[in-house]
């Protein structure tokens, strides 16, 4: 199994957050839980039925962080899956939901409708030719056959992005795909996030990361081993200085900054999201690591609310 696992990042109000992705584009809500490292922050999950590898996007919501800025070094876009047919229907919605949006334009022969979500984050649906027959999940806000597919993928900004390509393609399980002016394209053997694009950006204003940025990039190992056999190559062929595994408690994970300045992570596919509560109530109750159970109530008295409606959202 070869691709992107999840993407986190940055938001500001982890409120008008949970509604964007819950009420306006209809992902489910499958993770209430904070931020292992920052234990005062939300660490909120969207995706699939199950938050299925390649479906997830995650955020860490720092409500008074500065607006960040894309330039190389950074992720510029992240993209959804949707069959090509719902293109007509996305384009409707945001503009009944105020939504801020771009014409539709083709991408590798694919048409894209790229947008903002309330923080500034740069996103995009893709019409993707059979995602029809690819699994989705509603909750009735979207029609199934228009709902989010799971991540299409990302768009790398890069001032060099040779050494970049030779980790996805040496390690990752990402080959070669082709180009589109600026853009080469690697994909992996999933569908669901399954494309990386690497835009040259030789020349560009550095850029910095805050509010409306991508914090890091997933992919995916099927296990321990692969993760191992993953940083063992990192580290003895291309130079890089991955950390020790860390327990996240839903995936195991190791990081490292690929040449380009982007945290990349490789995370395992177990144990998933249901490790801690049933699919059915998946979103519903804010769970902790146990590291951290202790400090319950210290921690909920310092998380914003939510939306009454959040559970199985």
């Amino acid at each position: 199994m070869a691709g992107i696992h999840h993407v986190t990042a940055i938001s500001g109000k982890a409120a008008r957050n949970f509604d964007f992705y819950s009420h306006v584009l209809g992902l489910r809500f499958v993770k209430k839980t904070v931020n292992f490292d920052d234990n005062g922050t939300y660490h909120l999950y969207y995706g699939d039925r199950v938050g299925y590898p390649g479906t997830v996007l995650t955020f860490f919501p720092w409500e008074h962080a500065a607006a960040g800025h894309v330039g190389p070094g950074q992720t510029q876009q992240t993209t959804f899956r949707v069959p090509t047919s719902s293109i007509g229907y996305w384009t409707h919605r945001f503009i009944e939901k105020g939504v801020v949006h771009e014409a539709v334009e083709k991408r590798f022969g694919e048409p894209i409708l790229s947008f903002t979500d309330p923080d500034g984050m740069s996103l995009a649906l893709v019409g993707v030719a059979g995602a029809e027959s690819e699994p989705a999940w509603s909750a009735g806000l979207i029609p199934m056959e228009h709902a989010i597919r799971g991540f299409h993928g990302v768009t790398l900004m890069l001032d060099d992005g040779a050494r970049t390509a030779a980790i996805l393609t040496d390690v990752l399980g990402f080959t070669a795909a082709g180009e589109d002016g600026a853009l080469a394209r690697y994909r992996a053997s999933e569908a669901i996030g399954g494309v990386v694009d690497i835009r040259a950006a030789t020349g560009f204003a550095a850029g910095h990361q805050g509010r409306g940025s991508v914090h890091h990039i997933a992919f995916r190992a099927a296990n321990d081993a692969s993760q191992a056999a993953m940083a063992q190559k990192l580290t003895a062929e291309h130079g890089m200085k991955p950390t020790a595994q860390l327990d996240r408690k839903y995936f195991r994970s190791i990081y490292f900054r690929e040449p380009g300045g982007i945290l990349f992570e490789i995370a395992t596919d177990d144990p998933g999201f249901t490790v801690d509560e049933p699919a059915q109530t998946l979103g519903r109750d804010l769970k902790l690591p146990p590291f951290l159970e202790s400090r319950r109530k210290e921690i909920e008295a310092v998380l914003p609310e939510l939306h009454a409606t959040e559970a199985g959202s």
